[in-house]
């Protein structure tokens, strides 16, 4: 008995703000988007607590909450949403394939990239346990919550000073843990941490646990590589900037990449490599990384695909 293979108009991958929005606008094309949600349906917001930033929420929001609200959004206008992962994609000829859960093939005529990405974390248990609650891997998202109070931070490239000194606006007191004796930022984003009074630069130094009372992070435990010294640091916040892996292991020869895996979108659009394969969100975007952005992104693919598909239908070239 052969394997039944189901076909789709638009394909969307991921289900962050940017899979979401593309949903609402596919849907609303009348594209009859069909959305795989990926092993973690929401992606990071699911992760965040309080979501202070995003226009519309005027009281704020958490994170699940704000993307069940995408959720409901989507399917009120159509979209198919289906809990899944996408295991594998063949992206060398029309209609594109897509194997979800690694058993069902379907074929589309536009994919939608929204896989996202993941921040890196030290991989401490403690560290995991007060994630929303102290610990966070967004000083832009979260900083403001720690307005007048003392915080850590660990990373020693140019996110990291700038989130460092994107905080220091905001705390009272950062204090910015570097591993080596130097840092890997560059020398104007350095000479700009030097430069702030309210940041302390401890050189040498890993995280051994992130400490608190049960319920929100109360210190930082810290040691000196070179003199195995520890000390406790009286911090009420505690971020993390070691980078962010891109999820997009599975495209890997087939769609063009940057050094860290991050896709690569014709400027100004979402188009990719590939006809008829767009990337929206995270997955694209290594300098934002805000919701909102993402979301802008994800109305830009959808877009993008609609357009691709009327170009073809009229015999015109589909090319942005």
């Amino acid at each position: 008995m052969s394997e039944e293979i189901e076909h789709v108009e638009c394909l969307i991958i991921g289900s962050g703000p940017a899979g979401y929005t593309a949903a609402i606008y596919a849907a609303r094309a009348d594209l009859k988007p069909v959305m795989y949600t990926g092993m973690e349906p929401g992606g990071q917001l699911t992760q965040t607590t309080e979501v202070d930033n995003f226009p519309g929420y005027p009281a704020g929001v958490t994170g699940p909450d704000m993307m069940e609200d995408f959720r409901k959004q989507a399917e009120r206008f159509g979209t198919d949403i289906r809990f899944g992962y996408v295991s594998s994609v063949d992206f060398s000829s029309l209609p594109h394939k897509v194997v979800v859960d690694e058993i069902k093939t379907i074929t589309a005529d536009t994919v939608i990239i929204s896989t996202g990405a993941t921040a890196k974390y030290l991989g401490l248990p403690s560290e995991q346990k007060y994630s929303g609650f102290g610990v966070s891997a967004c000083a832009v998202c979260d900083g403001f919550f720690f307005k007048g109070q003392d915080v850590a931070i660990v990373g020693a490239g140019d996110t990291a000073a700038e989130e460092a000194t994107y905080l220091a606006k905001l705390c009272k007191k950062v204090y910015m843990l570097v591993r080596r004796d130097e840092f890997r930022a560059s020398k104007a984003m350095v000479h700009r941490v030097l430069n702030t009074p309210n940041i302390e630069v401890i050189y040498n130094t890993e995280t051994k646990e992130v400490l608190g009372d049960g319920k929100t992070v109360t210190g930082v435990r810290v040691v000196n590589n070179e003199t195995g010294v520890e000390q406790d640091l009286d911090v009420q916040g505690f971020f993390v900037a070691i980078g962010h892996k891109p999820n997009t292991d599975i495209f890997k020869g087939q769609l063009d990449m940057d050094e860290t895996g991050y896709l690569k979108t014709v400027p100004g659009s979402t188009v990719t490599n590939v006809e008829g394969v767009f990337a929206s969100g995270d997955v694209q975007d290594s300098y934002y990384r805000q919701a909102i952005t993402a979301a802008g992104s994800g109305c830009m693919a959808a877009l993008d695909a609609e357009r691709y598909l009327a170009a073809k239908e009229h015999g015109v070239s589909a090319t942005a």
